[in-house]
């Protein structure tokens, strides 16, 4: 699994959100049908238009939402990175700075990315001596076919 350390300062993106329960993985279906969605309502060409950060095209934020005593929820975004004022129609969030662990991630969505998130969880953390740093996660997708066997997109999580 090929990796690197990477140090930020915080940003801001800006984009949608849903909540997904992380009971029975309801998310692994929820989130695929959340891109087919934007990808087809124009929200990715608007994301796509503002990224003006670091961070090279459209990112998906996983924020943890444990307030919700019955289910385990999170938040899902699909945002950019974005210096300015926050876009009429989206909402904004703050990523606090962190050291990241940097995953690069190589085929086609969904398989790809959830294969590397299953590792990453399964293989990585259990033998790296790191800890998750408790903040938001991010996957970073450049802009280009997603579904080719060769496209690439990085898992990038907050490390301690």
């Amino acid at each position: 699994m090929q990796y690197k350390i990477v140090e930020r300062d915080c940003f801001q993106v800006v984009g949608i959100k849903r909540e997904f329960s992380i009971d029975n993985e309801e998310y692994l279906v929820g989130i695929p049908k959340m891109w087919v969605e934007v990808n087809k309502d124009g929200t990715i060409d608007l994301l796509s238009k503002l990224n003006n950060g670091e961070l090279e095209g459209v990112l998906g934020v996983c924020v943890a939402n444990n307030d919700t005593k019955s289910k385990q929820q999170m938040d899902y975004w699909v945002a950019t990175e974005y210096i300015g004022d926050t876009p009429d129609k989206l909402l904004k969030l703050e990523i606090p700075a962190s050291k990241w662990a940097v995953f690069e991630v190589n085929g086609p969505m969904p398989d790809a990315m959830q294969r590397v998130w299953k590792n990453i969880f399964s293989e990585w953390f259990p033998s790296s001596g790191f800890q998750h740093a408790g903040t938001p996660d991010i996957e970073v997708y450049p802009d280009k076919d997603p579904y080719s066997p060769d496209y690439y997109s990085e898992i990038w999580i907050p490390v301690k």
